[in-house]
């Protein structure tokens, strides 16, 4: 009796076809476009402001922009993460499994020799390369902008300390990374739900929606016992890294419930797409 071996395909070879296919898609290049402008325009629209170069602890955080070029890309990253870095995260995973769903090739790759699980692990990795390019190339775009507007001295911190350069780099490349681990945790929870449903209007819908609502709870005082649960609810800490000494305890808190969330959503997305019906 002859046995015939199914080949697997290598998983570099799926995760350069799910990156080319990601890529090529407009709305992923127009998104990467906007996030591209945005810290340009914003970077020469907080020049009119006039406020003092060193920023302190009773000033506006957008006043503090003006001429501080390692204030701007984390007021930047701070700006986007509130809705256009989750937005891209979402679309990204919601074309991923439901947008597959909806063109009926997710049933072809379902019944393919390619196991559930890789499946999953290579849609992850194609929505978390996403939110990474789309972050660190906003981050950078901010960096670059700020220090061609205001010049390498104007690295100044929200303690009213000046950084050198290469310090002020990693000061920015340290909140970016805090910034796409929120983004991951929000991909997660968003493949949880494109895992679900075969329409990626109510993945986009309701990941979108539910950051608006915890949005909202995260400001009711009477919900405090609420809101160490929400996942925006350290967003705000991201400034903590242009504060000198930089204090930790907010941005560890707000990492850990970041991969709480990302664990939780994809272990259903997991859940989900190994019971789903091929």
């Amino acid at each position: 009796m002859t046995t015939f071996a199914v080949a697997r395909a290598p998983i570099s070879r799926l995760l350069g076809s799910e990156l080319r296919w990601i890529f090529r898609r407009p709305r992923t290049l127009v998104l990467l476009g906007l996030l591209a402008l945005y810290p340009i325009v914003f970077g020469i629209g907080t020049q009119v402001i006039d406020a003092p170069v060193r920023a302190n602890g009773d000033q506006s955080i957008i006043a503090a922009v003006a001429g501080n070029a390692l204030i701007l890309p984390i007021i930047v990253l701070s700006t986007t993460m509130v809705f256009f870095l989750p937005l891209g995260t979402t679309i990204a995973a919601a074309d991923a499994l439901s947008g597959e769903a909806s063109n009926g090739t997710l049933r072809n790759m379902l019944i393919a020799p390619v196991s559930r699980v890789r499946l999953l692990a290579v849609k992850s990795v194609g929505v978390a390369i996403v939110a990474l390019v789309a972050t660190l190339m906003t981050a950078l775009i901010a960096y670059v902008t700020g220090i061609i507007i205001a010049g390498p001295d104007s690295l100044i911190t929200l303690s009213g300390t000046t950084l050198p350069v290469g310090e002020g780099l990693w000061r920015v490349l340290l909140g970016t990374g805090w910034v796409v681990v929120q983004m991951w945790a929000i991909g997660a929870v968003a493949l949880a739900v494109s895992a679900s449903t075969e329409h990626p209007l109510v993945v986009i819908a309701s990941v979108m929606g539910g950051l608006v609502v915890f949005g909202l709870l995260t400001n009711i005082p009477a919900l405090d016992w609420l809101q160490p649960f929400l996942l925006p609810e350290s967003w705000v800490s991201i400034v903590d890294v242009v504060r000198d000494p930089m204090p930790a305890g907010d941005l560890v808190t707000g990492l850990l419930r970041a991969v709480c969330y990302g664990v939780i959503g994809y272990s259903f997305a997991l859940a989900r797409i190994v019971t789903k019906d091929g």
